[in-house]
């Protein structure tokens, strides 16, 4: 048991550094060819803090462990609202931009909703609705870039600004090997943590579902819990939210189309509660700006959404 533990947590770390020089290669090839700054942020950066969820989820989805492949999308999901979100408001409130209340909180819901209906229809996500879900992903990046290049707020300025200030005097060889170093951490991380999690559960006879919806999810959710959270203490609300919003919206768009694209994901119904948690969760944060003060997560928002979170993950293990 302590062994597998031990490989759970090597996997994580490899699943962040992975992604981690997966970014920084790739950003440096991009800075190459001229790709514009604004791109790279809101393109590689962005989808960087999807890989661990990314990589466990087609794993699982290839070796036929459908309950993580569906439930580390939805624990993450989970994860990153109530948890995530809940510690960065409890740290600072925060302020919701035009575009946030407008645009990207309804189109987190409405993705969310999407992926409840393709689930329930069937009880599966076919490689027919998984390119779907693709070519939605393809259009929520050209609605990104398109409203960043319009000059107006959009919640990962920050991001690429935070881009700007690396070095870009690395050589295109050591850009290309640190993006196949990348690749090969993140899926030897993905096994790791896929492989020994099964393991785990098996061991204490609990159901992959409640792994995935738990340990996977919390730890492929790290990264976002690193930048959230020290965006909320440096006071830069904008990445907080704008980070969980763009992750979301890509666990379920990227991650489960890519997934489903390679191996169809059978779905049990038994999901049905989390995800109906994570809709109803989703709708609170879409009131938020019209409730109490204006245009603002305050921290008891943050503090009622941690308690939303610790009541879940109670029922996850009494039910």
């Amino acid at each position: 048991m302590i062994v597998e533990i031990l490989f759970i947590i090597i996997g994580l770390l490899l699943l962040m550094k992975g992604a981690d020089i997966l970014v920084e290669g790739s950003s440096s090839i991009a800075k190459k060819l001229h790709i514009p700054e604004v791109i790279i942020g809101l393109t590689i950066v962005s989808i960087g803090t999807s890989m661990p969820e990314l990589f466990v989820s087609v794993t699982s989805a290839i070796n036929g462990h459908e309950d993580i492949s569906i439930g580390n999308v939805i624990g993450s999901n989970l994860c990153n609202l109530l948890l995530i979100l809940g510690i960065s408001t409890a740290i600072k409130s925060i302020k919701f931009k035009r575009e946030t209340r407008l645009i990207e909180i309804p189109m987190t819901l409405v993705v969310t909703i999407l992926m409840f209906a393709m689930c329930n229809f069937g009880h599966d996500i076919t490689r027919q609705e998984g390119i779907i879900l693709i070519i939605w992903f393809l259009l929520f990046i050209i609605y990104t870039i398109y409203m960043a290049k319009k000059g107006e707020n959009f919640d990962k300025e920050n991001t690429v600004v935070e881009i700007k200030s690396k070095e870009t005097n690395i050589s295109s060889i050591k850009s290309i090997l640190g993006i196949i170093v990348g690749i090969i951490a993140l899926k030897f991380g993905g096994d790791f943590v896929v492989d020994n999690a099964v393991i785990i559960a098996r061991t204490l006879n609990i159901s992959e579902k409640v792994i995935s919806l738990t340990i996977i999810a919390i730890g492929t959710s790290l990264p976002e819990l690193v930048t959230s959270v020290t965006a909320a203490i440096k006071g830069n609300s904008d990445i907080a939210i704008g980070n969980i919003l763009g992750s979301n919206i890509f666990n379920i768009l990227l991650i489960l189309g890519v997934s489903a694209t390679i191996s169809p994901i059978n779905y049990s119904i038994s999901y049905n509660n989390q995800v109906l948690v994570l809709i109803i969760s989703t709708i609170l944060l879409a009131l938020f700006p019209f409730i109490g003060k204006k245009n603002e997560m305050t921290r008891t928002n943050g503090i009622a959404f941690l308690v939303i979170y610790a009541i879940y993950m109670v029922g996850l293990f009494i039910s």
